[in-house]
């Protein structure tokens, strides 16, 4: 099993790393090659839940042409984290979730969301390895995989690193490829590291807040569905 915090390099893939346990994250399953889907389910991954809308998934003319045939054997499963222009998350966030500092807002108006997404995860257990994704792989992905990492028995400064090297990987992709719209560019380190100083210790306060595990159980995840998060995230398993 990969080392939690390792990159993928799945080919195509963005932002791709090991979370913890049998959970890894990644920006969009469309920048994956046929190759790249080869890689990932020989890794062990057998279900890629994607936290985006609806209308996000779709395929862009730059996307490499991948065969229905790559994604044997991979279950793809829808789990949005939110409901899309939903004025209650809006209002603090603007058009999209794009900072730590809201996670807990997402949180609040979208518990049933978010227990969906682990029930997902639960579901998958049994199957193999999962790999979550959103868009870019930061704040979608970064929300759930720092509430993984919770569960799974994660420092604080191993929760902080995991969404900063996210943050940092989908950075790089600006520089190399350019922002996918006007709301994002590409920052520079002397600007960058101090902004995720500040966001790491931010995703570390949401999950201490929320306490993951309480806040699923209170609002409808089935203690059988939790034990088998805690399996697949490596809860209490040695690493």
């Amino acid at each position: 099993m990969s080392k939690p915090g390792r990159s993928m390099d799945w080919d195509g893939a963005v932002n791709a790393w090991h979370v913890a346990g049998g959970v890894y994250r990644m920006g969009r399953r469309e920048w994956l090659t046929e190759a790249g889907w080869q890689q990932a389910y020989n890794a062990g991954i057998r279900t890629v839940l994607d936290l985006r809308n609806a209308a996000e998934a779709r395929r862009r003319d730059t996307d490499p042409v991948v065969s229905r045939a790559a994604l044997q054997g991979m279950a793809v499963v829808a789990a949005p984290t939110e409901e899309p222009g939903d004025p209650r998350l809006t209002a603090v966030t603007g058009p999209y979730l794009n900072d730590p500092a809201y996670y807990a807002d997402n949180a609040r108006i979208f518990p049933e969301k978010l227990v969906g997404v682990f029930q997902a995860l639960a579901a998958a257990a049994g199957r193999g390895d999962v790999v979550l994704h959103c868009a870019a792989g930061r704040d979608r992905s970064g929300m759930v995989a720092a509430m993984v990492q919770d569960l799974a028995g994660d420092s604080d400064q191993d929760i902080a690193e995991g969404y900063r090297r996210a943050a940092r990987g989908i950075n790089e992709r600006y520089r190399t490829h350019g922002p996918p719209h006007d709301r994002e560019r590409y920052v520079e380190d002397a600007e960058l590291e101090p902004l995720l100083e500040q966001r790491g210790l931010a995703v570390v306060d949401f999950v201490r807040t929320l306490d993951t595990r309480n806040f699923l159980l209170r609002n409808g995840l089935a203690s059988h569905e939790l034990e088998a998060v805690l399996s697949l995230c490596g809860a209490g398993v040695a690493r």
